[in-house]
């Protein structure tokens, strides 16, 4: 009986320090992050939700980006979305082209350590609707990184919304070089399936790939982090 009873609190003592820590995230989650991002899945993901969302939605946060990314990046948060997460919002006319009107986008709080690593636990816990995201769907077989680059930017066009290198590529998605390490690869496969799974009125299209394509395109994006965008 002792025995059993000492193994318990040693298993108590254990766990004790991550159920803190992701009640605490949580507090933090509920504080500093809701006015900008839902937590829980919106009833109504209607346009008005797109257009005036500031930030990511987080509600399938643990099922879409790698904890390690989450607890570094909360600590030096670096813009992932070059204009914003609404384009539209934060561009003005160029000399050539449309550029990012910075006075408009505001920084993203910075979290100590202790902070990011209690939040980063409470996201991940945060795992969205069941099929969401196709578990075990991308294959992890490499890609040329050459086919991969003619795919992304001449085949398919990715490169008119997203940048696979700094500074090259569209502004109105996200940052792809950092794709490897910001996402998780079952993510980066559904989204690109099927992204009005996740975001009915978004606008990135529905690409209609094959299978091979779908694992070659997250592939490529996946091996970025590793070559282009460093």
């Amino acid at each position: 009986m002792k025995l059993h009873i000492f193994a318990a609190l040693s298993f108590g003592l254990i766990a004790a320090p991550s159920v803190a820590l992701a009640s605490n995230g949580a507090d933090i989650l509920k504080s500093q992050c809701m006015s900008c991002h839902a937590t829980v899945k919106p009833e109504k993901a209607g346009l008005d939700h797109i257009w005036e969302r500031k930030g990511p939605d987080l509600y399938y946060a643990g099922s879409k980006y790698n904890k390690s990314w989450l607890v570094k990046w909360l600590q030096d948060p670096i813009r992932i979305r070059p204009a914003g997460e609404f384009y539209r919002k934060h561009v003005k006319p160029g000399d050539k082209e449309d550029v990012v009107d910075e006075s408009t986008l505001t920084p993203h709080v910075k979290l100590s350590k202790t902070d990011a690593e209690a939040v980063a636990e409470a996201l991940m816990a945060l795992t969205g609707p069941v099929g969401l995201v196709n578990k075990g769907a991308f294959k992890n077989e490499k890609v040329s990184m050459t086919m991969g680059a003619m795919f992304f930017n001449k085949l398919r066009g990715c490169g008119a919304c997203h940048m696979a290198k700094p500074g090259t590529g569209g502004l109105s998605g996200p940052e792809l070089y950092t794709g490897g390490e910001r996402l998780q690869a079952d993510y980066i496969y559904s989204y690109i399936k099927d992204p009005q799974k996740f975001d009915p009125h978004i606008w990135m299209p529905t690409l209609n790939l094959a299978e091979p394509d779908l694992q070659r395109l997250t592939g490529y994006i996946l091996q970025l982090s590793a070559s282009e965008g460093k």
